[in-house]
């Protein structure tokens, strides 16, 4: 398995640059490519080879991919919520991106893509979501999701390509983006509560997710690079033991960071769904999943790693589309 040449898209994001450091030091060759959008340049390994291209422009993805083995597509604005009131832009980047990817690396023959989907492909079924539900996305964004998903299954059936497709789940930790104010809940409370600033909650705080530590996630994502019995399967990749409300991650975070809570509550946001969790079970039984930290030590490194880097100003740099009374006051008065 060592000593294949791997690429990335959003090799800088927080995901891409986790699972870049695990391959690099399973012996593979590692380019990536990332847009910076939704990431920082420092979170690239030392051994990436890193092209600044957005998975938008084919000529550069073509070129960038001649010669590569498994072809990770982490790439994504990840603006699930936003993507209600920014419905244009998430697409463009998630659907028109990924079939630029797919395009390119099955032009180039590479082996396998591995595609990172969201558990936003789901919507707002039962939980826990299991992977032979069929998806049933609220929002633009996991709209995007499934059609890019689609677009895979199908390309790599015609063209004799390998796929397996990862739903990673809420995953948080080092290298995590803290101050984009549109995504991240645990990185956003944390830049918040670290200058003093309370917490934004939408709604009553009741909603519920599974938070994912990046390290549990990361090794099983590698191996559906490489491991012969994934293909042209959906897997799920994270915890399912701790299901926790948005308020109790606040008052899990405050109690690390030994601050005094008092939430600011606003509306609810459109399309959000209550309760949001997936099934680990096929991952634990067939790529070896478990959970190795628990919520209070991961949201430890998490804190750890914003004051190692300093807490920031959030960036508002997202284009808002539509502006009406849904439109969140946080986002359009730049409140956090």
């Amino acid at each position: 398995m060592a000593g294949r040449l791997v690429f990335i898209t959003g090799v800088a994001g927080f995901l891409g640059s986790h699972l870049a450091s695990h391959l690099l030091a399973e012996g593979h060759t590692v380019a990536g490519c990332d847009n910076l959008i939704g990431g920082y340049e420092d979170n690239i390994p030392e051994g990436v080879q890193f092209h600044r291209v957005d998975c938008n422009d084919w000529d550069q993805m073509f070129a960038l991919l001649r010669g590569v083995d498994v072809v990770y597509h982490a790439a994504a604005t990840a603006y699930e919520g936003a993507s209600v009131f920014s419905p244009h832009f998430i697409t463009q980047n998630i659907v028109t991106a990924s079939s630029g990817v797919f395009s390119a690396a099955i032009a180039q023959r590479v082996r396998r893509i591995v595609y990172c989907s969201s558990m936003a492909r789901y919507g707002a079924q039962t939980v826990p979501f299991t992977e032979d539900m069929a998806p049933k996305p609220v929002d633009p964004y996991g709209i995007g999701k499934v059609a890019a998903e689609m677009m895979l299954r199908n390309l790599s059936e015609v063209h004799g390509i390998e796929h397996a497709i990862a739903v990673p789940h809420n995953i948080y930790g080092p290298r995590q983006m803290y101050d984009d104010p549109y995504r991240a809940a645990p990185a956003i409370m944390v830049n918040l509560m670290l200058q003093g600033r309370q917490p934004f909650i939408y709604g009553d705080g009741t909603q519920r997710r599974s938070f994912s530590f990046v390290g549990d996630v990361v090794p099983c994502l590698a191996r559906l690079g490489f491991d012969a019995d994934v293909v042209g399967e959906t897997w799920n990749l994270g915890p399912d033991e701790e299901f926790v409300s948005v308020l109790d991650l606040a008052r899990a975070i405050a109690k690390l960071i030994g601050f005094d809570i008092a939430p600011v509550f606003v509306p609810a946001r459109p399309q959000e769904v209550h309760l949001a969790t997936c099934s680990a079970d096929k991952a634990r039984a067939r790529l070896g999943y478990a959970t190795h930290t628990n919520l209070e030590e991961g949201l430890r490194q998490l804190i750890d790693f914003v004051r190692t880097r300093g807490t920031r100003p959030f960036r508002y740099n997202l284009p808002l589309e539509i502006r009406n009374e849904r439109t969140p006051r946080t986002w359009v008065e730049h409140l956090f």
